[in-house]
């Protein structure tokens, strides 16, 4: 599912217009990424969890060369599936 098909889907089961389900649904996006963002984590009961973690430094191979290269530690968005969602999907 893409998200267009995300609002139509969202726009049917609430009533509201395609152009109104639009403006929620990136609000949503925006809201959960600025949280991200500052570092914050953000917990949809029943839905999931997302949070910031931290991958360390560590080296790589250039697959093309086959030279060691060092890949940087940085952070990475990380999704964790409630309960509810673990049963749908089962």
């Amino acid at each position: 599912m893409n998200k267009a098909e995300l609002v139509n889907e969202v726009s049917g089961e609430v009533g509201l217009s395609k152009r109104e389900t639009k403006k929620v649904v990136d609000a949503i996006i925006e809201t959960i990424g600025d949280t991200l963002a500052a570092g914050e984590k953000v917990t949809l009961v029943g839905f999931g969890t997302f949070r910031v973690r931290s991958r360390k430094a560590r080296r790589g191979v250039n697959p093309q060369t086959r030279q060691s290269i060092q890949i940087p530690a940085k952070k990475v968005p990380k999704f964790s599936a409630g309960k509810a969602t673990r049963e749908k999907v089962q």
